[in-house]
């Protein structure tokens, strides 16, 4: 999720991952109702048999079915998160404040797995240079539709940076129409002393 920060230091979110997040324990208790075996859970190496422990304590062999599907959500939710903000990152540049930051949920092997992400950006115009504002609106717009999918906020935080590039188009060309206009008035103000 894109984060923004103004020179006042206002933050808003930008990607709320948290909206698809899976909740293992209430997964858990609806699958153990049915009980029965997903044959579309891709078993990892790790999680099938043995004797190691993850992180939980709970032994990798001794994990559900159920149990083994969500952590192959939460896996494939953690790649997401992660890849997801990385772009936002790196289309972010020199406007980021940091890097990204993670919410995490411990899944049934006691892994902490990302479900939600944020990168803090500055979306404060440039004072007095609606050049290097234009500029920089056009690095937000671009860091935050970077992502392959970018979410409702995400196109929220670009359609603000559209707002700020119009601004500061808008005063791009009245700066130089009073340029022209000041340029105009002092060529009528010139006497010709040579006659």
């Amino acid at each position: 999720m894109i984060s923004s920060i103004s020179s006042y230091r206002l933050a808003a979110s930008y990607t709320d991952y948290s909206q698809r997040q899976t909740d293992y324990s209430q997964q858990q208790a609806a699958d153990s109702s049915t009980a029965k075996p997903d044959p579309n859970v891709q078993k990892s190496p790790g999680l099938k048999a043995g004797n190691a422990k993850s992180a939980g304590g709970k032994n990798n062999g001794e994990l559900s079915e159920s149990d083994l599907k969500v952590v192959s959500q939460l896996k494939k939710r953690d790649a997401e998160v992660k890849s997801h903000e990385a772009a936002h990152l790196a289309a972010a540049g020199g406007i980021a404040t940091g890097g990204a930051s993670f919410k995490y949920q411990q899944g049934p092997d006691g892994v902490q797995y990302a479900i939600s992400g944020e990168v803090r950006i500055d979306t404060s115009p440039v004072p007095g240079d609606p050049a290097a504002t234009l500029q920089k609106a056009d690095t937000i717009r671009r860091a935050a539709l970077a992502p392959a999918e970018p979410s409702g906020p995400d196109m929220q935080a670009a359609a603000g940076a559209t707002a700020m590039a119009a601004k500061a188009q808008a005063e791009l060309m009245q700066k130089n129409q009073d340029t022209q206009n000041g340029n105009k008035e002092r060529l009528g103000t010139k006497i010709n002393v040579s006659a």
